[in-house]
């Protein structure tokens, strides 16, 4: 079972939790339970590290000394949600990621779960303990504490659920996957389940309901995943949420699942580009060695002969880092000018139906250019199609675009 910050942004809602909890326990099952800092400490953290560290100097403070900081949050909620289960008569104990142990990698900010040996915490579990686990961090195999990134408590429940062979059900603010995001279009419905593949685009393209890595790692090792809401203190029933599995006959059947918005976008153009083999991976080889992932990228030829203009995405908080860099190997390079521009989002299109299925693109585009919505840049997969717009106009396309593929209506 995994707790959001909102599930623990309060002791009235730790309290809640603890009854959640408390009725699974009473109907006989061994739990672990992975939670995440309440609401807003995490941002908190980052900041005042951020005032303190390398960030007021121009760089993002993503040491080992961050992750000291940053991870301090989750160790709160889980000691809290330990005291709170106790005080119901259950067993409970907090267990810190460098007590279970959750071995890292040393990428501190962005560490990447490389073992999770489940001896200890599985004998525990059997002997009727619930085992409560702060998300988001882990420890180097040298012992220093990491965070997995924003969002990494997802990682930290699917992780676990895999080493100890158990599905995982994600507590959060909402009932389920919905359509779209139910803020923007009231009339977004929640699906009663969606294959990984699609999942795993969703939460890429900026779906806040997962993180893309936990997606990404309950797809590898098979973890049945449920999202369910936090505010209801019953045990779930069946068809309750949304089940995330392997893609089934009655998922292949739909031909779009959802409409996704990303706003955390930013648009680098490379401007007069060497045209000649070699160029491009030269540039992107430097943004890796960053490690600064790049998502949407396009190629035109440019008004000069030899040359082309280089087109490509970030997240918008690498985006002063994707530019510095580039900036500092232009002559290397060899482009005559950059461009930064972080007023975009992207809109994406999602379905495993679209393998099978014509004119999923037609029908976006249309869709768009009748509400006179400009498209920047396009990229697609199997699966999706992303359109890069202005960011005043996100919302709108999210809106246009579910109506054109008609989900609103029930399934």
């Amino acid at each position: 079972m995994k707790f959001g910050g909102t599930s623990m942004a309060t002791p009235d809602r730790i309290r809640r939790a603890a009854a959640i909890i408390a009725a699974e326990a009473a109907a006989g099952k061994s739990l672990a339970v992975v939670v995440s800092a309440m609401a807003g400490k995490t941002n908190e953290l980052v900041a005042w590290s951020d005032v303190l560290g390398a960030a007021a100097q121009g760089a993002p403070a993503s040491d080992d000394e961050y992750d000291v900081v940053v991870a301090s949050g989750e160790q709160v909620t889980s000691g809290l949600l330990a005291i709170a289960l106790r005080n119901m008569g259950l067993r409970a104990r907090s267990w810190l990621g460098w007590q279970i142990p959750i071995l890292t990698d040393d990428s501190h900010g962005k560490a990447r779960i490389v073992d999770i040996p489940g001896d200890r915490l599985g004998q525990a579990i059997d002997a009727g303990e619930v085992a409560v686990i702060p998300g988001f961090q882990g420890v180097t195999r040298d012992g220093r504490l990491t965070t997995l990134g924003r969002g990494g408590s997802d990682t930290s429940a699917v992780a676990v659920a895999a080493a100890l062979k158990a599905a995982c059900d994600i507590y959060t603010d909402v009932d389920g996957v919905y359509t779209t995001d139910p803020r923007i279009e009231r009339k977004a419905r929640r699906l009663p389940r969606i294959a990984y593949e699609e999942m795993l685009e969703f939460a890429s393209m900026g779906a806040k309901v997962m993180q893309s890595r936990s997606i990404e790692l309950a797809m590898a090792y098979k973890v049945p995943v449920r999202v369910l809401s936090s505010f209801n203190e019953k045990p779930p029933e069946a068809g309750q949420g949304t089940l995330i599995c392997e893609e089934e006959t009655d998922v292949e059947q739909r031909i779009v699942s959802g409409i996704a918005l990303s706003r955390d976008e930013a648009k680098v153009t490379l401007l007069g580009t060497p045209d000649r083999v070699g160029v491009a991976a030269d540039i992107f080889s430097r943004l890796a060695d960053a490690r600064l992932n790049v998502d949407m990228i396009i190629q035109s030829p440019a008004m000069t002969a030899g040359a082309a203009n280089l087109v490509f995405t970030v997240g918008r908080r690498d985006a002063a880092a994707a530019e510095k860099l580039m900036r500092d190997a232009q002559s290397a390079i060899g482009f005559k000018e950059i461009a930064l521009d972080t007023d975009v989002a992207k809109v994406s299109v999602i379905g495993v139906g679209m393998r099978s299925h014509a004119g999923v693109a037609g029908t976006m585009f249309k869709a768009l250019a009748d509400k006179g919505i400009a498209m920047q840049a396009v990229s697609t997969s199997e699966i999706k199609i992303s359109v890069l717009v202005e960011a005043g106009r996100g919302e709108e396309a999210v809106r246009v675009l579910h109506a054109a593929y008609g989900l609103e209506e029930a399934a």
